[in-house]
C-alpha cells in the first residue's frame, strides 16, 4: 500500500505514525519553509563560526583526535576522510523500512536547526525518499552514542560512492561541503527510527490483547467484577485503570455468571500486569516524540538570528541515548510479562474444567489432539520474548582511547524489540485461534458491539473444520486479525 497525502516535516512535529507512513507505506515527504529556514540559518552560522574558533569535527579531528587540527585547505578532504574512515558496518543489511525510517528522522532532525549543514544534504534525503531509494545500512555499528556507521554510509551514497537500493530511479551525486560530514552522521536517526517502528507495532499489538483476553475470557465465564472501576481507583495505576476500563467495555456485563468466585490470574491481574505494558509504551512515546524532533548533534550549531556575534557552538552529550534505550528495555520487559498470562489464558481454554468441553477442546474420535500444539508453539515464541526481554542496556564500551567510557545500546535495545514484538504477536496469535475455537464449541456469542465485531471477523476467516489437522495456517490468519482487533 503506498500513500498519497504527504508527510510535512519541519523540524518540530514529526510522530511515529508519521515515521511508519514514509517507512513502511512510502507516503511523499515535502519540507515545510520553517524548517528549511533554520536549516540554514544554522548553515550559515557554521560557516562563519569556524574561522572565529576551534570547531569539533569541522576544525579538528573527531573522538580521542579531537585535539587534532584541520588545516583550512584540508577542511573538505577532511570530511571526506570522516565519511569513508566510519562506513565500517558489518553483518547484514538492514531492511528497507528501517533504512527509510532513519532517513525520515533524520531529515526531520536536520529541520530542527542545530547540524549546520547544507540544504543540499535534505534536499539529497528528500529526494531519495521520494524515489523510493535507501542506502544499504549494515547492522552492526552503532553502541547507542550515535549511529555512526550507519549514518556514513549514507553520506557516501548521497555522495556516489555507494550504491542506492530500492528504486533504479537514483539521484544524482551531491558534492561534500567541509561541515557537512560530522554534521551528517552526529545522530541516533537509525535507532530512532527503528524503535518507531517497535512503538506503532507495540501500540497496536498492545491494543489488540484487550480483545483476545475478552474473547478467552468470555469462553471460560470469568469473573467480571476484577475489573470493576472501584477496585482500580483503590490503586489508580494509570495503565492498570486504563486496562479495566477497556476490559469494561468490551465486556459490559455478561450474560453468562461467572463460574468461580475468583478466577486464575490471567484473567484477574490482567490489568495489574498489562497495565505496566501499557505505561510502558505511553513513555516510549513520550521519549520518541523527543528524539524525533531533537536538535542534538555535537556540536550543536546556534544562529543568532538579530546578528552574527551571538553565534554558538555547543560541545556536549546530547547524542548519548539512555532516555530511549532504557524506555526500550522497559516495553520489551513488560510485554514478556503481558506473553506470560496470554499462555496461562491459553491453558485454561484447553482444560474441561474450564470451558465444559473436552481436553485441548478436540472434536471427533476419542484421543484426537485438538489444539494441543499451540501451547507448545504458544510457549516456543514466548521463550524468545523472554530471551529478547534481557536489557540491551546493561551492556557497556568503552572506545575512543577511554574518552567515550558510556554506552547505552540502544540501537540493540530497537532491534530486540522489533524481534519480541513478532514473536509477541504469534504467542497471542494462537490465544485468539483457541479463544475463537471454544466460543465456537460452546456457541457463545459476545453482545458487546466491539467484541462481537472481532469474533465475527475471525469467524469469517479461520478455518470452522474441528478435525485434527494443521494449524499454523490459523495461527497465520489469527496474526493477521490482530491488527484488525486494534481496531475495535
Amino acid at each position: 500500500m503506498v500513500e498519497d497525502s504527504p508527510v510535512v516535516l519541519d523540524g518540530q512535529s514529526l510522530g511515529a505514525d508519521d515515521v511508519v507512513r514514509v517507512a513502511r507505506y512510502h507516503a511523499p515527504v515535502a519540507l515545510h519553509a520553517d524548517g528549511l529556514a533554520r536549516l540554514d540559518a544554522s548553515w550559515r552560522a557554521s560557516q562563519r563560526l569556524v574561522v572565529r574558533r576551534q570547531v569539533y569535527g569541522r576544525t579538528t579531528g573527531v573522538g580521542a583526535n579531537r585535539d587534532q587540527i584541520v588545516s583550512t585547505e584540508g577542511w573538505a578532504e577532511h570530511g571526506l576522510r570522516l565519511l569513508r574512515s566510519h562506513a565500517g558496518g558489518l553483518g547484514g543489511m538492514l531492511p528497507e523500512e528501517q533504512v527509510r525510517a532513519m532517513m525520515v528522522v533524520r531529515l526531520n532532525q536536520l529541520l530542527a536547526g542545530g547540524a549546520g549543514v547544507r540544504g543540499a544534504v535534505a534536499d539529497a534525503l528528500l529526494d531519495a525518499l521520494n524515489r523510493g531509494c535507501y542506502p544499504g545500512v549494515h547492522e552492526y555499528g552503532a553502541i547507542g552514542t550515535g549511529d555512526l556507521t550507519a549514518l556514513a554510509e549514507t553520506g557516501l551514497t548521497l555522495l556516489g560512492e555507494r550504491f542506492w537500493l530500492g528504486s533504479t530511479q537514483t539521484p544524482g551525486p551531491i558534492e561534500l561541503d567541509s561541515g557537512d560530514a560530522l554534521a551528517l552522521i552526529s545522530s541516533n536517526a537509525l535507532t530512532i527510527g527503528i524503535a518507531g517502528l517497535a512503538w506503532q507495532d507495540a501500540h497496536q499489538l498492545l491494543k489488540a490483547t484487550h480483545v483476545v483476553a475478552a474473547l478467552s475470557f468470555l469462553a471460560v465465564d470469568g469473573a467480571v467484577e476484577a475489573y470493576d472501576e472501584r477496585v482500580h481507583l483503590g490503586r489508580p495505576h494509570p495503565g492498570q485503570v486504563a486496562v479495566a476500563a477497556e476490559m469494561r467495555r468490551l465486556l459490559a456485563e455478561p450474560a453468562r455468571p461467572p463460574a468461580r468466585i475468583q478466577d486464575p490470574f490471567g484473567y484477574r491481574c490482567f490489568p495489574q500486569v498489562h497495565g505496566p505494558a501499557v505505561d510502558a509504551a505511553t513513555d516510549l512515546a513520550r521519549v520518541l516524540d523527543v528524539e524525533f524532533n531533537a536538535a542534538a548533534e555535537n556540536p550543536l550549531i546556534v544562529a543568532d538570528h538579530f546578528g552574527q556575534e551571538d553565534d554558538a557552538a555547543y560541545h556536549h552529550g546530547a547524542f548519548h541515548s539512555a532516555y530511549l534505550g532504557q524506555a526500550l528495555d522497559r516495553l520489551r520487559l513488560s510485554m514478556l510479562h503481558t506473553g506470560h498470562l496470554s499462555t496461562a489464558r491459553l491453558a485454561t481454554l484447553v482444560e474441561p474444567n474450564f470451558t465444559g468441553l473436552r481436553p485441548f477442546l478436540a472434536e471427533g474420535v476419542r484421543g484426537s489432539s485438538g489444539v494441543m500444539i499451540l501451547e507448545y508453539s504458544a510457549n516456543s515464541a514466548l521463550a524468545e520474548v523472554r530471551s529478547l526481554a534481557e536489557p540491551a542496556s546493561i551492556g557497556n564500551a568503552v572506545v575512543s582511547r577511554g574518552q567515550e567510557e558510556n554506552s547505552s545500546f540502544a540501537f540493540q535495545s530497537a532491534s530486540q524489540a522489533l524481534r519480541s514484538l513478532s514473536a509477541f504477536r504469534l504467542v497471542l496469535a494462537c490465544e485468539v485461534v483457541a479463544a475463537v475455537r471454544a466460543l465456537r464449541l460452546r456457541g457463545i456469542v459476545p453482545e458487546t458491539p466491539a467484541l462481537r465485531a472481532a469474533f465475527e471477523a475471525a469467524e469469517s476467516k479461520l478455518n470452522p473444520d474441528m478435525a485434527d489437522r494443521q494449524l499454523s495456517p490459523d495461527v497465520e490468519v489469527a496474526s493477521g486479525l490482530l491488527d484488525d482487533f486494534a481496531a475495535c
